[in-house]
């Protein structure tokens, strides 16, 4: 199935019975009878699958930047309660959409981030959805079904968001009368849309955006969906726009002060960077030169930023090593529209508190630049200055520990990942990175925990007890080693037999 049937979550749909007259009473927020606990694990168990399916973005500086975004929404907002998890999250596809899940997890399509013209419109497009969290209308919903089992709504909200994505395999999907009794009544209705444009709109203005950018967002995808009825937005069939909503967000920011919010540039980059990855690679690469060839950007070392990554998927290395000593060239000269100041190529990029984010992200692409153009030991270099200036920051976390398994100081990597991974523990990438470094040492034993460490966090959990059974096949671990493998074992084993209950 298409990677994109996550995208349509249980929570977007509209029935076409929500035009009717006869609308059923929100309620009040605090009628909610699901507990925030149980709504954050039927969360937790979609986005197992979602984590496991191709078209998750696990692109730690793109979701850096998202959860960035929705943090600065969330913390100036009376809306939102202190004690409401979030996490937002990207995904690869170019169809314009965004969906909430329960337990505050929100995800937001490449094409969605790309089609926004301004960090605004993203904005508020990303206030609408926490909207419907702190509004509570996911758990309101789901305790309308008077379902008490966890593993029974994660089941039918899986089967549900199979279904919409391939609506001519929906049936098949929807094998029982339950989960399509149930599908309607997950569909936010009309007044659900209207509360969270009202209620969004004033998180908007609370985070300091343009408040326009939600009528402009919306207004620009309801017309494209006017001119092309067979290939209308994603967003526009999931979120069914009115001209009354519209008109109802344009009358509440028509006698607002007018507010011209410049983008960040981490927004811009994060949208090129998105863009060089969209697509075949030599498609993104003629699409950057031929913007920057007729000077169609607004912002050159952005441009420039997002040719040299569709370079690298192109496996163009020499070229893409040029083009960095350009981009090189316009951080030292243009600090109007790349506030990074910076010394020469290699050397550490110094930047304001606001924008570590950018320059982290300009020097992960160098190193990873002069790594895939073979030339490692100046990769190192960058990793190890850079790694000092954001040692929180991910993507240079990952690029480092790979750089030195490939210049064989696994040892060296090794101590590294192991350093990190006490501090975060959920990250994939540097499991699969500490597995590696034990099959390049001969570790059998913690290769195979380590493998089970990435399945267990990818929702794969057969496949954590095979890899973990395997571990303890070999003998050679110490004492302490074997101890930890046969309790992890245990752990995920019993973890299974409760979710199967």
């Amino acid at each position: 199935m298409k990677s994109s049937y996550f995208i349509l979550a249980l929570t977007l749909s509209f029935p076409a019975h929500i035009f009717a007259d006869e609308l059923p009473d929100l309620g009040d927020v605090s009628q909610a009878t699901i507990s925030p606990f149980e709504e954050r694990q039927i969360g937790l168990r979609i986005m197992r699958n979602i984590r496991a399916d191709p078209s998750y973005l696990d692109d730690p500086e793109i979701n850096s930047y998202l959860n960035n975004l929705g943090y600065r929404l969330i913390s100036r907002s009376s809306e939102a309660s202190p004690y409401q998890s979030f996490e937002f999250f990207a995904l690869q596809d170019s169809s314009i959409n965004a969906f909430a899940l329960p337990g505050g997890f929100m995800g937001f399509n490449s094409g969605l981030i790309i089609a926004a013209q301004s960090e605004s419109e993203l904005a508020a497009v990303m206030a609408h959805e926490i909207a419907h969290v702190t509004q509570k209308h996911l758990a309101r919903m789901i305790a309308g079904q008077k379902f008490s089992m966890i593993k029974t709504l994660a089941s039918l909200a899986l089967a549900i968001i199979a279904a919409r994505a391939n609506p001519q395999a929906g049936h098949a999907v929807l094998v029982t009368a339950q989960a399509s009794a149930i599908q309607s009544q997950l569909d936010f209705t009309r007044n659900h849309e209207k509360e969270a444009d009202r209620v969004g709109l004033n998180i908007l203005l609370d985070a300091g955006f343009d408040p326009q950018g939600m009528a402009a967002f919306f207004e620009r995808l309801q017309k494209a969906g006017r001119f092309h009825e067979n290939g209308a937005p994603s967003y526009l069939r999931t979120h069914p726009l009115t001209f009354e909503r519209i008109a109802d967000i344009q009358n509440r920011t028509h006698e607002l002060t007018y507010r011209q919010v410049p983008d960040s540039i981490e927004f811009q980059l994060v949208r090129a960077k998105l863009q060089a990855l969209q697509g075949k690679p030599q498609a993104a690469v003629m699409q950057f030169e031929s913007r920057l060839r007729e000077k169609r950007y607004v912002n050159e070392g952005v441009e420039r930023y997002g040719y040299i990554l569709a370079l690298v998927r192109d496996k163009k290395y020499e070229q893409a090593d040029k083009e960095l000593t350009r981009l090189y060239d316009i951080l030292q000269t243009d600090t109007t529209n790349f506030p990074l100041r910076n010394h020469p190529l290699g050397k550490p990029i110094q930047v304001e508190q606001r924008h570590i984010l950018a320059g982290a992200m300009i020097e992960t692409l160098a190193a990873m630049v002069k790594l895939s153009a073979g030339k490692t030991s100046e990769a190192l270099t960058i990793y190890q200055t850079a790694i000092n200036i954001y040692p929180q920051h991910r993507a240079l976390i990952h690029g480092y520990a790979t750089a030195l398994l490939q210049n064989q100081q696994i040892n060296v990597a090794l101590e590294f990942i192991n350093k990190n991974l006490r501090f975060v523990h959920d990250d994939i990438q540097l499991y699969k990175l500490q597995a590696q470094s034990y099959a390049a040492l001969g570790k059998t034993m913690l290769q195979h925990h380590a493998q089970a460490e990435v399945y267990i966090r990818q929702g794969q959990f057969l496949a954590a007890i095979q890899q973990l059974q395997l571990a303890l096949q070999n003998d050679n671990g110490d004492f302490y080693q074997t101890s930890s493998t046969e309790a992890r074992l245990k752990q995920l084993e019993a973890q299974m037999a409760d979710e199967e209950d």
